[in-house]
């Protein structure tokens, strides 16, 4: 049985403007530039950007030129307090990053914001509440 994921790799038919809104808005190195195939440095789990092209003609699946629909999975990025949920919504948004959801405090015990990539990717901050 699988029980870990060693890569992390979102699909787009603009990898430059996706690369470039991970690296210059959400602070990511670049490892690697292949052009069509972006990795960048990320602790614990390999993370990337890939032309959907590549991946069409690396498995010849139709399904990589179809049109993409809906919202198909979020990247959750934890912050070290409630307080830097706040501050670095501020930033990434200033910086260029689509408002979804301004921070607020969720039922479920943490701080929350969400965002947008240029491609409508929805993504979240999150830290967790002070114990009552």
């Amino acid at each position: 049985m699988l029980k870990s994921i060693a890569l992390i790799t979102i699909l787009t038919d603009d990898v430059p403007r996706l690369a470039a809104f991970y690296r210059d808005v959400l602070g990511f190195a670049i490892k690697q530039d292949l052009g069509q195939y972006v990795e960048f440095e990320s602790s614990g789990v390999r993370f990337a950007v890939c032309a959907r092209s590549i991946l069409h003609a690396a498995s010849g699946d139709a399904s990589y030129t179809e049109a993409r629909r809906g919202h198909a999975f979020e990247l959750a990025f934890p912050c070290d307090s409630p307080a830097a949920v706040d501050r670095a919504y501020a930033d990434i948004v200033a910086r260029g990053a689509a408002p979804v959801h301004a921070p607020a405090d969720m039922p479920w015990g943490q701080r929350t914001a969400m965002f947008a990539d240029p491609d409508g990717n929805i993504h979240e901050l999150f830290a967790d509440l002070p114990q009552n």
